[in-house]
């Protein structure tokens, strides 16, 4: 797994049991953890402490989440902002993104699916912070652009070293063709989304996954990645 040590993380919420459960588990990590219970509390921490990342709850006493969002993006500082809330209403999601968070989940999650984030999160704002890591079978390193499953590594094409790292990122989460679309070939690409079919296939083919174990399909909703 990635080495998270050092990497700071604010945690926001009002709810002890969830701060509590969170907080072990980031600090299980390796990360350095601060918390705060309320908006006001999360400002003034987020100033002094510096996070890398803040784990921000919406529904909370005195400023909200959303403004305790916009408060951060205000200062200009690099910060990923990832929103937990119990709603899941489209319109709530679509406003914390429009404010500047970088990730929305909604209550219950589980800690894998919301340390996957984070791990998404780091290695697209602050790479230089985990260097190589390891995910599962995988050895990532961005900087020389080499990864490397089960020890041996793979030859890949730009593309595919993009989509094969976007998946292992996204461990355990289900991703379309159109959000791999959008954050491999980019907004703008004009093509077609069975591209991401072929590429698919071929990933396969070189990482030797012919009964779909590790990348796995789900008609009609996407691709999964699978390693403990």
């Amino acid at each position: 797994m990635a080495s998270f040590k050092g990497i700071k993380i604010l945690l926001v919420d009002d709810e002890p049991n969830i701060v509590q459960f969170l907080e072990l588990g980031l600090i299980n990590e390796g990360f350095d953890i601060r918390v705060a219970y309320d908006g006001e509390a999360a400002l003034v921490e987020a100033a002094s402490f510096e996070p890398q990342v803040v784990i921000l709850d919406v529904m909370m006493p005195g400023l909200n989440g959303f403004e305790v969002c916009a408060a951060l993006r205000a200062t200009g500082n690099n910060i990923a902002v990832i929103m937990l809330t119990a709603k899941d209403e489209i319109e709530d999601r679509v406003k914390g993104l429009t404010l500047g968070a970088d990730d929305y989940l909604v209550k219950p999650f589980s800690f894998s699916e919301l340390l996957a984030r984070i791990g998404a999160r780091l290695r697209n704002q602050f790479p230089h912070l985990l260097g190589e890591a390891s995910y599962g079978p995988f050895r990532l390193d961005d900087r020389r652009k080499e990864l490397l499953y089960l020890d041996q590594a793979l030859e890949l094409s730009p593309t595919e070293y993009e989509l094969l790292r976007f998946i292992i990122m996204n461990n355990g989460i289900v991703l379309s063709k159109s959000l791999i679309l959008d954050k491999v070939w980019g907004y703008n690409f004009g093509g077609e989304e069975n591209i991401v079919e072929v590429y698919i296939r071929s990933l396969r083919d070189k990482l030797n996954d012919k009964e779909h174990r590790l990348i796995r399909t789900l008609r009609g909703s996407g691709y999964r990645m699978d390693f403990p």
